[in-house]
């Protein structure tokens, strides 16, 4: 890690607590909407749902529109609970506003990003949608520790694909072999990183299989090697 000056962080899973923010987003959808929903059966149905989804959106398969609606009318189908296409599509927009108001990050995420921020020049690459995702940043005030933001509708293609980590380097004005990305997403943020000749942290939470890869279940361990 010696020559690395520009490390390339995923957001959601990673810095920002996705599921735990979400789950607190659903619940005031639920509410605005007044649907008598038990949020933990939901969100048991939902979470694994939502993986898939995002693999399928990540693959090109789905557009994000079906991505957004999909993925919720599946979960109430398979729950029992019967609701409208247009109640789901207002559900969908919904989720959208609240999800960023709630902004709970990673334990140890702020003294590690002022660790790094002394060392290096941070940045972020992210799949997730570009009107959230800015959002995000300056509600959890972590926006100022990051140089470039790219995002995969910015780049035009998702992580994986090589073309977001070349833009991304490319934006950051520096180059493959002095960058670093760190994400929870073996597939998206390690291997692609790693294909486009990075090196690559991976992320993993205790109930991610370990892998023969540098990793780390805790950010507060970022600075025992960074």
């Amino acid at each position: 890690m010696n020559n690395v000056t520009d490390i390339f962080f995923d957001l959601d899973h990673t810095l920002w607590d996705f599921e735990r923010n979400s789950a607190l987003a659903f619940q005031e959808v639920f509410n605005k909407n007044k649907l008598t929903i038990n949020l933990d059966d939901f969100l048991e149905v939902y979470i694994p749902k939502n993986h898939a989804y995002w693999k399928l959106f990540r693959e090109d398969k789905i557009t994000k529109e079906e991505l957004r609606y999909r993925r919720l009318m599946e979960v109430f189908e398979d729950i029992g609970f019967k609701i409208t296409k247009e109640k789901v599509n207002q559900l969908s927009e919904d989720y959208i506003v609240f999800l960023p108001k709630n902004n709970y990050l990673f334990d140890y995420a702020i003294p590690t990003l002022d660790y790094l921020f002394k060392k290096y020049r941070l940045h972020i690459i992210t799949n997730g949608f570009e009107e959230v995702q800015h959002i995000k940043l300056k509600n959890a005030a972590i926006d100022n520790y990051f140089t470039t933001i790219t995002t995969s509708e910015d780049a035009g293609v998702k992580k994986p694909h090589p073309l977001i980590f070349e833009r991304a380097v490319k934006k950051a004005e520096t180059c493959h072999t002095k960058s670093l990305m760190i994400g929870d997403n073996l597939e998206a943020d390690v291997l692609g990183a790693e294909k486009f000749g990075m090196k690559a942290i991976h992320f993993a939470s205790i109930s991610q299989p370990t892998t023969e890869r540098l990793s780390v279940n805790s950010l507060k361990q970022l600075s025992e090697i960074l």
